[in-house]
Parts: structure tokens; sequence; C-alpha cells
């Protein structure tokens, strides 16, 4: 996206915010699984988070984009606000990832 306007980048901003939001709670989701010794299941949810904050960056790179070609491209508080949640819900599925890895590695070392 090349030009866009304030109203483009506050749906995008809000686009970005509902992904990431769907990625933190299938991130609960597959923790859940976990607790549940359901691993297969968590597996799958953390497939689905990944894919949820994919496109919420998708949608960030593509407004970011348009910076490259206009300087002068608007910018809003909700959009910064949509970063924000966007890099902590990305922590989020990182933490999630190492914990779940963690998890079947002690199950391993008590069932081993």
């Amino acid at each position: 996206m090349e030009n866009y306007t304030i109203e483009d980048l506050n749906q995008a901003a809000m686009q970005i915010i509902l992904h990431a939001g769907d990625c933190r709670k299938v991130l609960n989701d597959a923790l859940n699984a976990v607790y549940e010794d359901d691993m297969a299941g968590a597996e799958k949810k953390l497939k689905i988070a990944k894919a949820e904050i994919t496109e919420a960056h998708r949608l960030q790179t593509a407004m970011i984009q348009g910076t490259i070609m206009d300087e002068n491209q608007p910018t809003s508080l909700l959009f910064t606000h949509a970063q924000d949640t966007l890099m902590t819900i990305n922590s989020e599925l990182l933490l999630v990832k190492h914990m779940i890895k963690l998890y079947k590695k002690l199950e391993d070392k008590i069932n081993g």
C-alpha cells in the first residue's frame, strides 16, 4: 500500500489488534491443552496462533511500507498501540512455544 489515509491506518490498526488478540486467546487455549495433557491439541493451537500473529504482522508491514515512499504519511496513537500490542503478543507466542518445549522435555525425563 503506497498511500493511505488516516482512516485506512486506523482500520489496519484495529485489524492488527484483533488478530493479535485472537493469537493471545489461542495461546491460552494451547496452554490449557497442555494442562489437560493434550499435546497434539496444543501444537494445533500454536499453528493457529502463529497464523494470527503473521496476519497482524503482514498488516503492520503494509502500513509501514507506505512510509518508504512518502515520509509524510499519517500516523496515529491507535496505530502505535496496535504495534505495541502486536509485539507484546508476539513475545507471548515465543514464550508459550518455549514453555511447551520445556514441558515436553520434562515429561520425557520423568517418563523416560
